[in-house]
């Protein structure tokens, strides 16, 4: 039976106008199936972070197409594809991004409160239970200024997980991050791959990282070597 495609690019070309015009991705082309996790991996500057950009429909100015969950993305409108966002892909980036003077459980509910399905009680129960994958269920009423930088990163792991996203996207997630919590953050994410079947994409530049992901996508100078 064949795998399902949860994210597709196809002939992903990009290019930078400053000042002169440069192409930063050259036909890139490749998929993830659903449960998979995969790594992309390249030297500084060979385009992985732009291309991480483009596959989360942030950046819209590219050539080329891609699918999200079978649905062709490209060209949407800025209120589909916020929506589209919000409700199938998780982000989890080196900085955790998290407000520091709202409460570790109002940080977490953040996606569910833009997404405006649930009443806050549901978003609140949710959020609990995303807290105790990652046994930060007791933190939930600090402010996020008073955890740790590994808590940190998994708060904002369990709200990446709070609309049950399609696929989580990562860029460099565990380069803040000493060697314990940098192994505790893969580890993390190696369960939700296993227990979960949650589709992973993860940017990042440690071999060692890379390794132990289903699939490594290699980048040199915008284009795939190896997929």
């Amino acid at each position: 039976m064949e795998k399902k495609k949860v994210i597709e690019a196809q002939k992903i070309n990009k290019f930078f106008f400053s000042p002169t015009k440069t192409q930063v991705l050259r036909e890139v082309s490749f998929s993830v199936n659903k449960g998979e996790f995969v790594s992309v991996m390249g030297k500084s500057g060979c385009g992985k972070s732009t291309l991480l950009y483009i596959l989360s429909t942030m950046d819209t100015d590219y050539e080329g197409k891609l699918f999200l969950d079978d649905q062709l993305i490209t060209g949407q409108s800025s209120e589909k594809l916020s929506r589209l966002r919000n409700e199938k892909i998780g982000f989890v980036f080196q900085f955790h991004y998290l407000i520091h003077e709202f409460s570790v459980l109002e940080n977490v509910m953040i996606p569910g409160l833009k997404l405006n399905r649930k009443s806050r009680e549901e978003l609140e129960y949710i959020a609990l239970e995303k807290l105790k994958v990652f046994e930060m269920q007791d933190h939930a009423l600090k402010k996020a200024n008073q955890l740790s930088g590994g808590q940190k990163q998994r708060v904002s792991i369990a709200r990446a997980l709070m609309n049950d996203p399609l696929i989580i996207m990562s860029d460099e997630p565990t380069g803040n991050l000493d060697k314990k919590n940098s192994d505790l953050v893969f580890g993390i994410f190696r369960e939700l791959v296993v227990e979960f079947q949650q589709t992973m994409l993860m940017v990042t530049h440690d071999l060692e990282l890379a390794a132990k992901t289903d699939r490594t996508i290699e980048m040199e100078d915008g284009r795939i070597i190896s997929a």
